[in-house]
């Protein structure tokens, strides 16, 4: 018996974007959407938060925010604060690399 898998009505794009507007309202400029990944079993992309800094790029993964594959609606997420807690700790671990490149 085939399964039918999931096919997204939005684009990465459109999840990337959706993520995006819900990292400006939610939290620092600092924390920005990666790259989406389709997940087809439980239809929806998966937008990984990352720490970046505009010499450096992105320096760690801190979330994740999970949008729908059929509309630009959020289904969950990493809770803010442990988002938060996450950036302080990749923050500690990339201190030199993120403070040099700011000099």
């Amino acid at each position: 018996m085939m399964i039918a898998q999931a096919i997204p009505k939005i684009s990465a794009l459109d999840a990337e974007a959706a993520a995006s507007h819900f990292l400006f309202d939610h939290l620092p400029d600092r924390l920005t959407a990666g790259e989406p990944q389709f997940n087809a079993q439980g239809d929806v992309w998966i937008v990984p938060v990352l720490l970046a800094y505009p010499r450096i790029g992105p320096v760690g993964q801190v979330g994740e925010i999970l949008v729908s594959g059929q509309a630009k609606t959020i289904v969950s997420h990493t809770p803010v604060d442990k988002m938060l807690n996450n950036a302080r700790t990749v923050y500690d671990q990339n201190r030199e690399k993120i403070e040099t490149a700011v000099l």
